[in-house]
């Protein structure tokens, strides 16, 4: 090859790159960069919204030239109108994915695969996540979302003073099933014609008490072809549960709350629920709380020693319908990163993804209550996730939830109550996924 031919080659080479480097971002008549706007789909309370809302204006202010459209929807009717306006090519180029719902967008393969993002960009380490949660977002090999929480179901609440008022030690974090039901039983008081004025605990996370007893929901979360809510295990589970409630009289129905008027929330913010079970979202209302002080301790191990959680969180991925992936790989990294992982510790509403933040000063080490926060870090080891199929949510809507509803509220045994729901759900996981 001659020197001519060669400079010419490799003047094209240098035209290609400054092409590439200059050309894929829109421009502006005498050449400025044009200001792109990235629309970001996403729910929450007041203070999530405030927590993305202050999180993408600060992000802003140093990254002139992308603008965010923050476009609030609610819960019950997000997934439908994100697949719809994905349909329609109109929808937000980045989206908030709860776990759950995230089974439903992966079905319909509307996500850019973020691996190639993370491996050429050196300012993200991916790494300090969560692995578990990690992996729950990638599927076939392809990561469709980048974690911002993850939230398993393992915090018990409890209320100091009315331990103290009993002489109840407080519950550890290695404690047990009996443990519960003993510490239960001293704290429930009941009137002098039997009806109880406070009960000594709550739960409705029936899955955990289904894992925790040996038991599955199905025989393969990722790849579900079988509900197993009818084993010996599962149903031992659910019963204990319901004896918590029909036989040792320690805990209120779902009725019991109908009734009322009121939630187990309020309950326990009038002290008339020594203990609840739930995840760590609660805790911006209690933090509120000021007649007594409170605490969590981690969901009790089941009869022979077994520790699962259910678990949620969301992550955020990008659409393939997007017009401009790279300028949403920046602002999805903004709403998946320190900054905003950081506000949602200290607000107390959410677990960060991010580990290193996880066990930092920001969460575990942080001196807001609840003040065991950091059993959480460990919790994320034994959570499990709902089934990883299309038609779960349809199966947990249509059969699981009215079943169990009756099942709680004493008008159905566990066993009629699983044996009506199994064969429903089977139908369901059998049909043919895409």
């Amino acid at each position: 090859m001659n020197g001519g031919l060669r400079r010419f080659l490799a003047s094209l080479i240098i035209l290609a790159f400054i092409f590439q480097m200059t050309g894929c971002a829109p421009r502006e008549a005498g050449g400025k960069p044009k200001k792109v706007t990235v629309k970001v789909g996403f729910w929450g309370s007041p203070e999530e919204i405030n927590i993305i809302t202050t999180t993408i204006k600060d992000w802003e202010k140093i990254h002139p030239n992308i603008k965010v459209k923050l476009e609030h929807i609610p819960f019950g009717s997000y997934v439908s109108k994100i697949l719809t306006e994905y349909a329609g090519r109109s929808a937000p180029d980045i989206i908030a994915a709860e776990v759950n719902m995230f089974v439903s967008f992966a079905d319909k393969d509307v996500f850019v695969d973020l691996k190639p993002f993370v491996e050429k960009d050196t300012t993200f380490k991916l790494n300090e996540f969560f692995p578990e949660v990690v992996d729950w977002y990638t599927v076939k090999g392809k990561l469709y979302a980048i974690p911002r929480d993850t939230a398993p179901m393992a915090c018990i609440y409890y209320n100091k003073k009315l331990f103290d008022e009993a002489g109840v030690p407080y519950p550890t974090d290695d404690w047990n099933w009996n443990d519960l039901l003993e510490k239960a039983r001293k704290l429930t008081k009941v009137d002098k014609d039997g009806k109880a004025i406070q009960y000594g605990f709550y739960s409705d996370m029936w899955q955990n008490f289904v894992y925790s007893n040996g038991g599955k929901i199905v025989d393969n979360v990722k790849h579900p072809t079988k509900c197993l809510l009818n084993s010996p295990e599962a149903v031992g589970g659910l019963e204990f549960l319901l004896d918590l409630a029909h036989k040792y009289k320690v805990s209120p129905t779902p009725n019991t709350f109908r009734n009322l008027g009121l939630g187990v929330i309020q309950m326990f913010m009038m002290q008339r629920v020594a203990m609840f079970h739930s995840g760590i979202w609660e805790t911006p209302l209690l933090r509120k709380i000021k007649d007594f002080e409170w605490d969590i301790a981690m969901y009790p191990k089941g009869p022979t020693g077994i520790r699962k959680f259910g678990t949620g969180g969301t992550g955020y991925g990008i659409l393939k319908t997007t017009k401009y992936p790279e300028e949403a790989w920046e602002v999805l990294k903004a709403l998946s990163g320190d900054e905003g992982q950081i506000m949602l510790a200290e607000s107390g509403l959410a677990q960060p993804a991010n580990k290193k933040i996880a066990e930092g000063e920001h969460f575990a080490g942080s001196k807001q209550p609840p003040l065991n926060k950091k059993l959480l870090n460990e919790a994320v080891k034994y959570a499990v996730y709902d089934p990883f199929h299309a038609k779960w949510r349809e199966a947990r809507d249509l059969y699981i939830y009215p079943e169990f509803d009756l099942m709680f509220n004493g008008l159905k045994s566990v066993k009629d109550a699983v044996n009506k729901v199994v064969p429903e759900v089977n139908k369901l996981l059998q049909e043919e996924e895409k």
